[in-house]
């Protein structure tokens, strides 16, 4: 087996979710690699749904291009995917809800009618039921092992009444053995390969780095994409040790943050492009405070509520400039779950030891997906680096003191002889303000100066400090893709394919987004051949970054911005297009 495709598609309320997590984590118990695509729209019932996953003994880094298993719950599911199956698939479906016609599938694609419906009146007057004997034929027809999906099931439906888990179990063992005797297995059906994997989704992942990386409160209020983080945190949170606090609004959400960090507490809050427009007032405070918080933007496709279950890269702009002013900030960016847990608690990490605000771009694509991690990839033995304060001396404490470094001697709120004052104006040494009456006067305007120039040069060192640019691939090759977060997946995907083509190529990704060390970038793109920026959004905002910090082009380009992720394909196609015609 080298790939194998399984989409299943309805409406809201079908239970598409349900069935493609089943099929997702029966691929992992089996120990192979899974990518697992929740593609929904904003309404309970209704729309059209569906669940990818792509499962292979190498690992996945999208959805990938082409079905092999269809499993349609309704016709517009048919209409929409049946163009996209390859030769030797299936299309799974019940001819009591409507009828598939050879002749509309394409050549090589046989139509499996399961009576559904019918085997879930045998139990139940409840339809849902039907998707017991769906997934029941799908595993078949995949090459899951009955034991294996019943082992899923009963885990799945373990805290429902025991009536409800057998009716599963018998519907699905009935749709596996139809399946048996009326088709065979799919060419490219699945085998063990191992032990299992972990199936994470990148909000997962990046909740279970926080709390490694010494999380103790997370306050937020729920915005899709970035509600998981919450719900999981909060489900864990008596086990980890963390206090999860879901707040009025966004507003408060930081405000609270902010507050606990202040008090010593490892903090964060995450929210999506509309919840972080409301948060950067309270930023540029932590920024002016020198108070450390991590801040989880997971973008979706904008202006406004634009399309709230859709993905996009469109937040950059915003996260370069949230908050009045200036001030030190880092922008991290995973690309996968795998990176999504170590880079959380770098996260963590800079955002102490350089006492400023340290934000995490994710996106729907990363956030929502699932994606089996291996086991040594969440080291859960990780411990988090004390918090260091200073210690009384007997002289005067200076919070803001002037250092080399940017960064001042850090006391918490109790500590006796280090009182000092934290206010949102501008400040000297001692946090006394230099605003109202002070300002304008030659003395305090010098200061402001100063301190002004104490907190950006935190700047420097997380520019050495933050993760540096990865080369993906053979150092020397004709095209060399730039990207950055979750687009990073399908690169990767589309390289391989290009290989195969005879057609070599690289990756230059940034788990840092900002702040880039010019002359390494520079570097690093002078050995590029020919580079294609590739990027989720309309202005390429990574691509006009990079010009502006490094003065280097980045002419040629992909963005995408409907809302749907990239699909390998599309960036096969103008890859070969830029290296056999120069781009045009």
């Amino acid at each position: 087996m080298s790939d194998l495709t399984v989409c299943i598609g309805g409406q809201a309320g079908d239970g598409i979710a349900s069935i493609g997590e089943t099929v997702a984590r029966s691929f992992s118990r089996l120990g192979l690699h899974v990518f697992g695509m929740n593609a929904y729209q904003s309404v309970i019932r209704g729309g059209h749904v569906y669940y990818q996953a792509r499962t292979s003994a190498d690992r996945p880094y999208s959805q990938g291009d082409g079905v092999d298993i269809l499993y349609a719950l309704d016709r517009q599911t048919v209409d929409v995917h049946a163009a996209g199956i390859r030769p030797g698939g299936y299309v799974v479906f019940d001819a009591e809800k409507f009828a598939v016609t050879p002749g509309e599938l394409p050549a090589g694609v046989t139509a499996l009618a399961v009576p559904t419906l019918e085997i879930a009146r045998k139990y139940t007057t409840q339809s849902i039921l039907q998707n017991g004997a769906g997934v029941g034929a799908v595993a078949f027809l995949a090459g899951v092992p009955l034991d294996l999906l019943h082992a899923v099931l009963t885990d799945s439906f373990g805290n429902k009444k025991g009536e409800v888990v057998d009716w599963n179990l018998g519907a699905s063992a009935a749709g596996y053995h139809f399946a048996e005797a009326h088709a065979q297995p799919h060419a490219s059906a699945v085998h063990r390969a191992g032990p299992p994997k972990l199936l994470m989704t990148g909000n997962q992942a990046i909740a279970l780095g926080a709390a490694a990386g010494g999380l103790k409160f997370l306050a937020q209020y729920p915005m899709t994409p970035a509600s998981s983080i919450m719900h999981w945190l909060a489900e864990h949170s008596h086990s980890l040790g963390i206090v999860v606090k879901q707040a009025e609004d966004e507003l408060a959400s930081i405000n609270m943050a902010i507050g606990a960090s202040y008090g010593g507490v490892r903090s964060m809050t995450a929210t999506s492009g509309g919840g972080f427009s409301l948060m950067v007032e309270a930023l540029g405070m932590a920024g002016m405070t020198e108070t450390p918080v991590v801040v989880v933007d997971s973008q979706r496709a904008g202006p406004s509520t634009g399309l709230p279950t859709k993905t996009e890269q469109g937040d950059l702009n915003l996260m370069l400039g949230a908050g009045q002013g200036e001030f030190p900030r880092a922008i991290l960016a995973a690309t996968h779950p795998s990176d999504a847990y170590p880079l959380m608690i770098r996260a963590f990490e800079l955002a102490e030891k350089w006492q400023t605000p340290i934000l995490v771009a994710s996106d729907l694509h990363l956030s929502e997906n699932h994606a089996t991690v291996d086991r040594e990839e969440v080291p859960l033995d990780f411990e988090p680096a004390p918090l260091v304060t200073v210690h009384p001396n007997g002289h005067d404490y200076k919070r803001y003191q002037y250092t080399e470094s940017g960064v001042s001697p850090r006391a918490v709120p109790g500590q006796a002889g280090l009182q000092f004052i934290a206010g949102s104006d501008e400040h000297d040494e001692k946090g006394h303000l230099v605003s109202d009456v002070k300002s304008g006067i030659p003395h305090w305007v010098a200061e402001r100066a100063r301190m002004m120039d104490k907190r950006m040069r935190k700047l420097e060192g997380l520019r050495h400090e933050a993760p540096p640019p990865v080369l993906e691939g053979p150092e020397d090759a004709p095209l060399t893709f730039v990207t950055w977060g979750s687009t990073v997946g399908a690169v990767r995907d589309a390289m391989r394919v290009l290989a195969g083509l005879g057609k070599p190529t690289n990756l230059l990704r940034f788990p840092t987004v900002f702040p880039l060390d010019p002359a390494a970038v520079r570097t690093a793109l002078g050995r590029a051949h020919r580079t294609l920026l590739v990027e989720a959004n309309y202005t390429g905002q990574f691509g006009r970054l990079v010009r502006a910090e490094t003065g280097v082009e980045l002419p040629e380009r992909l963005l995408k911005y409907d809302g749907e992720p990239f699909s390998p394909h599309e960036i096969v196609a103008r890859a070969l297009e830029v290296m056999d015609h120069g781009g045009k």
